[in-house]
């Protein structure tokens, strides 16, 4: 059970309801955790992912991305966000019995588990990897990417933010992701 509710949009600041509206005409959901952080604007503000994982969705893709964000998650053992990853490569219709992860992918999902497990004692091959595929500020754009991740993550867990409710079907398995190592 959450610490703190999810708001109800008629318990909304003037602001937040605003924001609510407008994400709500372009389709967009608002999770619990959304919810939740519309107590606070500037926290919301702050917390923003989407923003930065857009520009990293141009580059890479919606597969990488989700595969990067999930391994995070994963790696962090935050329910609310491994599982709406599970929910985005589900959508995909991917066959995980028949594909192969990508270069990207691998080097990808090895940094978002380094940033989780130890950010200051990252193996040097992943930074190679990365320098081979990326340009400087497509480093700076993924690390972010990874660091807002990790905070959603450990927002999700301090706050005990309910699961949203379209994720309770969700099955999934971390033995998806390649080997650590």
């Amino acid at each position: 059970m959450s610490i703190v509710p999810a708001l109800q949009v008629e318990e909304m600041s003037t602001e937040a309801r605003a924001l609510v509206e407008e994400k709500t005409k372009s389709n967009a959901r608002i999770t619990n955790m959304v919810r939740t952080l519309l107590y606070s604007m500037p926290s919301f503000r702050a917390m923003e992912f989407y923003p930065v994982r857009n520009e990293l969705q141009k580059i890479i893709g919606s597969r990488a991305v989700y595969f990067y964000c999930y391994a995070i998650s994963t790696e962090n053992d935050c329910l609310v966000c491994s599982t709406y990853h599970a929910k985005l490569l589900r959508d995909l219709d991917l066959a995980f019995d028949e594909f192969e992860f990508t270069d990207i992918e691998n080097v990808l999902i090895a940094y978002g588990r380094g940033l989780v497990s130890n950010a200051n004692n990252i193996d040097l091959s992943i930074y190679k990897g990365l320098k081979k595929h990326f340009s400087n500020e497509e480093i700076v754009l993924i690390t972010t990417v990874g660091c807002k991740m990790i905070a959603s993550n450990i927002f999700n867990e301090a706050m005990k933010v309910d699961l949203d409710e379209y994720l309770f079907e969700v099955e999934f398995s971390k033995d998806i992701l390649p080997a650590k190592g």
